[in-house]
């Protein structure tokens, strides 16, 4: 028997689910429970926050939520000659390990893609792990060679501003 799964987009009234699936991503790579009692009204919101800049799909397998990924959308600063132009940065992609390989990760990939494509965005980036490289090249991503990143500084300095 096949698992049937849908994806649908996600807004602000699905933070509960989304943290819910955020929580079992941390406890999974940590091997263990989290006890943090205000994660989830700290979830909601954040989720209420961004959301006017993100877009959230989530993925469901037999009506039970199995995965989540969100894209922010960066939108660029027109120019003379050219009006704005969008991108976005996909992030948060996790699939439940049970879930894994039966094709719903793929169909929420081909899912913000589309959506990247119908929108006109100019490109969509990610900083993947070094296990979801394959997918990601699956998807259609390649290595790319022309952006630059500065690191988290080690060490941290405040700034006085006087007034």
């Amino acid at each position: 028997m096949s698992d049937t799964f849908e994806i649908r987009r996600a807004g602000p009234e699905d933070a509960p689910v989304l943290a819910g699936l955020r929580r079992a991503w941390v406890e999974e790579m940590a091997r263990q429970e989290v006890d943090d009692p205000g994660f989830e009204e700290r979830f909601d919101e954040w989720m209420r926050r961004e959301h006017e800049q993100r877009v959230t799909w989530l993925g469901c397998v037999d009506g039970e939520p199995a995965g989540m990924v969100n894209m922010l959308v960066f939108t660029r600063m027109p120019k003379p000659g050219r009006g704005s132009s969008r991108w976005g940065y996909l992030a948060n992609f996790y699939v439940r390990r049970e879930h894994r390989n039966g094709g719903l990760g793929a169909a929420m990939l081909a899912e913000l893609t589309a959506h990247a494509d119908r929108e006109d965005f100019a490109r969509v980036v990610l900083s993947p792990s070094d296990r979801s490289v394959p997918f990601y090249e699956r998807g259609g991503f390649r290595a790319a060679y022309d952006l630059m990143i500065r690191p988290q500084s080690t060490g941290r300095t405040q700034r006085r501003h006087s007034d």
